[in-house]
Parts: C-alpha cells; structure tokens; sequence
C-alpha cells in the first residue's frame, strides 16, 4: 500500500504504539482487499457495537489501551441501539437476570464509548441517517461504517460511499481518519451485475422484496427497475423510508452493500443503465415470485398456532412519519373491531430522539398508546431476542432482518395489523 508520509511515519511508531497498531490493522486490512492506498473519511463515523456482551472481553480491553493512549475518533460518533430498555418491556426477573449476565458490560462500554467520542446520550440507533438524528453523510463522502442496514442506506439512497465493514474497524478507520480505498469505496466497485426488474402486479412490500433480491444476488449490486411506477421518480421521505425497509433485506437476507434504482436514486439518476457492467444477469420479481420466496420462511416456533407475545416493527428503526403511520393504522384497527386495547401488544422501535420527541411533544397520546397495549423504544429488537430465554417466545414481525436473524415470524404489514387486533394467526406467513 502507497501511503502519505505521514501515515507512514505513523506506521513506523513515530506516534506511539498504540496508534501503529491502529494504523497497521488498517493497512493489513485495505490489502488483503486490494486497496492500494487509504481515502480521508468525510462523513461522520457511525459504530456498529453497541452492547456489552461478556463474550466480547478482549474488545473492551482493546478500547481500554485506546483510551490509555488518549486515542479518539476525528469526528463524534453515532452507534447502533442499546440492547435493552427495561422501563419499556418490563422482562421478568429471571428474563432481567439473563440480560444483565448477557449485558453485564453494558454501562463500563458506555462509558468507553464516551471517552472515545460518542456524540451523546441519544446516538444509539440503526438508522443514524435520520434528519432527527443528525448523522447524515453528503453524496459522495467516504465512510468507514459497518453497520448492514446503514451501509446499504449510506450507499444508495444517500449516495456515500462505505464498503460492509467490521466491528473494531469501523473504529480504528475513523481514529486514523481514513479508510482503504476498494469495493464500494471505487467507481468500478459501485457497478452493477444484475438487472432486477419489478413486474408485480401492485407495489410489492418492501421487506418482501428486498428479502427476494438479497437470496438472489447475496453480495453483488443490483440495478433495480420498474420501481419508479410505484414510488414516482426522484427521492422524498416516503420513498427513503421504503428504500431503508427494502435496503435493510437486501442486506440481511443476503449481503448487499447497494443497490440503484432506476429514476429515483441519485447515482441511477446521474448515469442511468450505464451502471449495469457488460455480462450482467437479470433477475425477474412478478406476483409469483414473491409468494413463493414469501411461503418459502421457515417456521422456528414449537407450535406453528400458538398465539403470539409480542409483535415487533421497526427493524431497521423507524422514522417519525413511519411510527405516526403505524399509530395511526392501529388505532384505526381498534375504532373498526370496536376494542378499546391490542389482543397482542406491539412494540414500535425508533431513534432516542424521535421517541423522547414523540413522547414530550404528545404525553397524553402516550399515555393512551399505552393503556391500548402500543409501545415505543429505542432498543434493537435482536438483541432483545439474543436473550435466550426471550428468543424462545413466540414473536411476529415485519421485519425480514429480525426473521432472518431471530426466531421471528414474518407477516406482511396488513397481517400484523390484523394479527394485532385479534390475536389470531392468518393461514398464511411462512411454512
């Protein structure tokens, strides 16, 4: 690799030790890639390790000697979302208990992340992006994030440029201040080698239809058409909200780091099917095909009727015209069955600042979501399910991300509503 003098110097330990093993691990991974030199990151850092776990031991003792050499990010960092909120779902004590043996780093790698530049109090969230959240990167800007969901936002929607990267990376890229220039990072990198074209009957749920080209083309780039007759062209909030759900499948049910989409994001916009390279292979998305991708899940439940617990939604996090969505659908569901509370309650997952906001701003509505069985939080639904003793009830989502990792049931979302309602399971939600 071909680096500046005074990265060299930094390789060399001129700066310390710490800081050339920072630089070293950098560097070993860029050319294990490929990567012929490091970029400056522009955009603002955003980490993908945002729990405590026990098992991670020699991660906190590698920030420890991080910290012990005055080391911080170059710019205040976001994080993905706590693990656990205990005021919002309330666990048992032997469900609190393993949490806390689980977690039980989780205030001693707060405090780590705040000597390490954490922006505050509020900066665990997956969809950091958020206007509400404030890190957003420009068209263009180099990042170094790891986060799936975001780095496939990042890229896409927004135009940035990141490549999938690890835990512990993300951070030493962002100390340095830079990343190694390959994969996403490169022009040639941001090139498509599929052509998916939507030909379903109505606009297909989001989930559904990132989930079927993630399986599809699991870590290559797609050039995605036939959307713009649903979403109109261009991007607006509506439109980014079903590309983060759409983007958050590509990226879990298979490893997708971007995608275009023809009229509507920008790269697609600027050069259009240029992007596709020569050789390409096309992938075709009707009503058939995503049935049989949807009939297709694997059931992870005991028992396939059992009445679920809880219902889930906001996986990646919401943004606040999606959770006011969702009120307002829910609410909408009880006028119609003349019920004055949810047979299942449903949990709604969003940023911290949209929630706090949500519940300054609105403190009598809360209060009545709460008594119909609505909640809201700021925890990452996984890792609530990473508890062994919660991932064995049954829960139902729309999130393909929570199914693919969880044992979660997917339903698309005029199910959930249903499911939510009534308490009762529809024929229809995976074998």
């Amino acid at each position: 690799m071909i680096l500046t003098p005074e990265d060299q110097a930094i390789l060399d330990g001129k700066q310390g030790e710490v800081l050339q093993k920072v630089m070293k691990s950098v560097v070993v991974y860029g050319e294990t890639f490929g990567a012929d030199h490091l970029v400056p990151i522009t955009g603002s850092p955003h980490m993908v390790t945002s729990f405590g776990a026990n098992t991670i031991q020699p991660y906190f003792d590698m920030l420890d000697e991080l910290i012990g050499a005055g080391l911080q990010s170059k710019e205040p960092f976001t994080v993905d979302p706590r693990p656990m909120e205990y005021d919002r779902l309330n666990p048992g004590l032997v469900e609190k208990l393993a949490f806390n043996l689980i977690f039980g780093k989780q205030a001693a790698y707060e405090q780590q992340l705040k000597k390490l530049g954490l922006k505050d109090e509020n900066s665990f969230t997956c969809t950091c992006y958020l206007p509400e959240v404030g890190n957003t990167p420009a068209k263009g800007d180099f990042l170094a994030w790891s986060e799936s969901s975001a780095v496939v936002f990042a890229n896409s929607v927004l135009g940035a440029r990141t490549n999938r990267n690890s835990g512990g990376i993300d951070l030493m890229c962002d100390i340095i201040g830079k990343a190694p220039y390959f994969g996403l990072l490169t022009d040639e990198g941001r090139q498509a080698t599929w052509l998916v074209e939507v030909k379903t009957s109505s606009k297909p749920n989001a989930q559904l239809l990132g989930s079927a080209i993630g399986m599809k083309v699991m870590e290559d780039v797609p050039y995605i058409v036939g959307m713009d007759g649903f979403l109109g062209t261009g991007l607006n909030p509506a439109t980014e909200a079903y590309l983060k759900d759409m983007g958050a499948a590509t990226a879990s049910n298979g490893a997708v780091g971007l995608y275009h989409v023809e009229n509507i994001t920008p790269e697609a916009v600027e050069s259009g099917r240029t992007l596709l390279k020569p050789g390409y292979q096309t992938y075709v998305i009707d009503d058939h095909e995503l049935a049989r991708v949807y009939q297709a899940y694997p059931l992870l439940w005991k028992n396939a009727n059992t009445q679920p617990d809880y219902i889930f939604v906001g996986c990646p996090h919401l943004a606040r015209h999606q959770l006011e969505s969702w009120i307002e659908q829910l609410e909408n569901q009880l006028r119609h069955h003349k019920a004055n509370r949810l047979k299942i309650p449903v949990y709604l997952f969003t940023a911290p600042d949209i929630q706090k906001a949500f519940i300054s701003e609105k403190p009598d509505t809360y209060q009545t979501l709460l008594s119909q069985q609505i909640h809201i939080t700021s925890i990452c639904p996984l890792m609530y399910m990473n508890n062994p003793l919660c991932g064995r009830k049954p829960i139902v989502t729309n999130s393909n991300k929570l199914r693919t990792y969880t044992t979660a049931r997917f339903y698309l979302d005029e199910d959930v509503l249903q499911i939510a309602v009534t308490g009762k399971l529809p024929s229809r939600g995976g074998k």
